[in-house]
């Protein structure tokens, strides 16, 4: 199993989010801990999903770069004229 693994201040933040959001939509104060649960809980179970998400885009992203690239380079060529010389 792939763990995300955050940076300490991204972490916070996340955790203070959390906190904010059942503030704000729920009128209940979590603490520290339980928002650092949830965090971890959706990590786990969402985050392969929009991960893989990622990396689908990423591959999509690539792949019309790579088809743009090669449409650039056939531009790129000169014609050959060949003559009869023989």
């Amino acid at each position: 199993m792939m763990i995300i693994e955050i940076p300490k201040e991204e972490r916070e933040q996340l955790v203070k989010n959390i906190q904010g959001y059942f503030m704000d939509e729920r009128g209940e104060e979590i603490g520290d801990l339980a928002a650092g649960l949830m965090l971890d809980f959706f990590l786990k179970e969402a985050g392969p999903y929009a991960y893989n998400k990622g990396v689908k885009d990423a591959k999509k992203l690539l792949q019309d770069k790579m088809m743009n690239m090669e449409e650039d380079l056939d531009a790129l060529k000169r014609p050959i004229h060949l003559h009869d010389r023989y």
